[in-house]
């Protein structure tokens, strides 16, 4: 029965809820209750723990109880439709997918701040970044702005829409959940500051792992997504080679650097986090100065990157599908 939630059919009719109708405010979402589970068992561990080995083994406890608990409650649902109709697991299972994936909120959310800067109303624009980013907006200038920007679509091209595709391929609905939840923690407590170093740590280490191949997938597609949308390819490919190992991330760096080549530009800088300076590589050549419409050429990289991904995930589950039934007895 595992096969039919796996089934590939089901990931690009998620894709395409998402891209038709995102994630409605008004609509409950899994991620909101993943949250409010973190937070419970955040509290509960702070209270527990009492030194800093047993934050990180409280810390251990914390990534593997909520990473199993999405994944198996997600089983147990379709499980239970399963047993009710067929149709119904199918439908489920595809909508949870489409929860995990946030390919049309990251676009609009980018959009949005490229409207402000066109309007110039820099307030706007920055609290507008400030719902994306985790770094501190207040008076950041426009190429600033444009950057964090920028930076923000081409890393999340990886946690918003790639890795959450190469897990819906690879075990539907309970494990794109699960993928979900390991990023939630990431993004909740995985901090690499004095508060989360030891509690964060599993999380944060959890999420490199998850994102390692779906980070180098998603460079190849912006590669390949930059050639066909006339920008420059070569160049993007020689960035990520060159400078995605200066990035913090051992994941985060390869899209940067894939977009930052694209389009001509160089990303990184300082960066202010509660007011403390962090200092990141600089990604790409300064060829020239940073535009509004850059962010615009980023999520067109995006959306054509997410597309390219998702018909890699097809056509690699049709060659499986050939094989497997190739090698039934007859």
């Amino acid at each position: 029965m595992w096969l039919m939630w796996a089934s590939w059919l089901q990931v690009p009719a998620a894709y395409l809820v998402d891209l038709v109708i995102g994630d409605p405010p008004w609509m409950p979402h899994p991620v909101v209750g993943l949250g409010k589970l973190i937070s419970f068992l955040e509290r509960l561990a702070r209270g527990l723990a009492r030194t800093e080995r047993q934050e990180r083994v409280a810390g251990i406890f914390l990534a593997a109880f909520v990473v199993g608990v999405a994944g198996l409650s997600t089983w147990l649902l379709l499980y239970a439709a399963g047993y009710i109709i067929n149709h119904l697991a199918y439908t489920l299972s595809a909508f949870l997918v489409s929860t995990t994936i946030a390919l049309r909120g990251l676009a609009e959310a980018a959009q949005r701040v490229r409207r402000a800067l066109d309007q110039g109303d820099l307030q706007e624009a920055r609290l507008r970044l400030g719902e994306i980013v985790g770094r501190d907006t207040a008076g950041l200038p426009a190429s600033e702005i444009i950057r964090a920007t920028v930076e923000t679509v081409a890393e999340n091209t990886v946690d918003a829409v790639i890795s959450p595709l190469f897990y819906a391929f690879l075990g539907g609905a309970p494990l794109a959940m699960a993928y979900r939840a390991v990023n939630t923690l990431d993004s909740m407590v995985g901090y690499r500051n004095i508060i989360y170093v030891n509690l964060g740590w599993a999380s944060a280490k959890l999420d490199d792992i998850a994102n390692y191949i779906p980070a180098r997938i998603a460079g190849a597609a912006l590669v390949a997504a930059a050639w066909l949308t006339g920008r420059d390819a070569r160049k993007a490919w020689r960035i990520i080679r060159r400078d995605a190992r200066k990035h913090p991330s051992p994941n985060g760096g390869i899209p940067e650097s894939a977009v930052a080549g694209a389009l001509g530009v160089r990303l990184g800088g300082v960066n202010y986090y509660q007011g403390v300076p962090s200092h990141r590589g600089y990604l790409g050549d300064p060829d020239r100065q940073l535009a509004p419409s850059d962010i615009n050429d980023a999520v067109t990289l995006l959306h054509v990157a997410s597309a390219i991904a998702l018909v890699l995930g097809v056509a690699a589950c049709c060659i499986l599908g050939r094989v497997l039934r190739s090698l039934r007895p007859v």
